[in-house]
């Protein structure tokens, strides 16, 4: 028999089940980190220790290229592969044309691109947060090869893949020494996301910059009302520039175009 879901009926279902969960089983949200709570973190890494350099490396560069942690780690320290995982070979740097330097890495495979791969990127920044410096630092204190992932930490004479794991414990280390309450790694991407968006990256750019699906964007909009607020002042240029990204897309998610 042909299984026909009625989406209606599904959709309904599936609120109805979210209102009668208990709240023992449900998630907690997952908290945006911020400019300010990575300086406090990194005040609690050491900067000329290997394991360290690894962790506040992949810390900025994964916050100001909105990555997905995943693809800057490895899940499992023998899972690591060159072809399937971040190598100093896959970082470069361009220059535009009014002199901006711009690292690039390319990520060989992702969730969206298992073949080609993608690109993420990032510039120099100020204050200590700077993925630039903390990629630097890391390439000389850990000096990995291109066969070697890109944040690979000395351990016993020898270079070990940064996992996912060893990852997130050390940041919630330094977290609690900074006096602060730790976050989850999916907190990275959302915080560069809101960091983009107030400073006033427009949103089609940075849908492009964290390769962010239609539907998925406009849901996370709706979970953060700070960043419409520009775009719901008594502004007619703005609200137009809001207007313009959120009409079309709606259509589409809607199956009108």
């Amino acid at each position: 028999m042909e299984w026909r879901l009625n989406s209606l009926e599904m959709d309904a279902l599936l609120k109805g089940a979210a209102q009668l969960a208990p709240e023992s089983s449900k998630r907690k949200a997952r908290q945006p980190y911020t400019v300010e709570f990575i300086t406090k973190v990194r005040e609690h890494l050491n900067m000329n220790d290997s394991f360290d350099a690894a962790v506040a490396a992949c810390l900025s560069c994964g916050f100001y290229s909105a990555a997905r942690l995943g693809e800057l780690t490895v899940p499992r320290l023998n899972a690591f592969s060159h072809l399937l995982h971040v190598t100093s070979a896959n970082l470069r740097t361009e220059t535009s044309q009014n002199g901006t330097d711009t690292t690039i890495l390319h990520i060989p495979k992702t969730k969206a691109a298992p073949i080609e791969g993608e690109d993420i990127y990032w510039t120099y920044q100020d204050g200590p947060t700077d993925p630039c410096a903390a990629i630097a630092n890391h390439l000389r204190v850990n000096s990995p090869s291109n066969s070697d992932h890109l944040f690979a930490y000395r351990h016993k004479d020898r270079l070990r893949p940064l996992t996912k794991n060893a990852f997130i414990k050390r940041v919630a280390t330094a977290a609690k020494a900074a006096g602060l309450e730790p976050l989850q790694g999916h907190g990275i991407r959302i915080g560069a996301t809101l960091h983009y968006l107030l400073r006033g990256v427009p949103m089609e750019a940075m849908k492009v910059m964290g390769r962010w699906g239609s539907e998925a964007f406009l849901r996370y909009l709706r979970k953060h009302a700070q960043i419409l607020t520009p775009y719901i002042q008594a502004n007619p240029e703005v609200h137009h520039t809001f207007s313009r990204f959120i009409l079309p897309t709606q259509a589409i998610l809607h199956g009108r175009r």
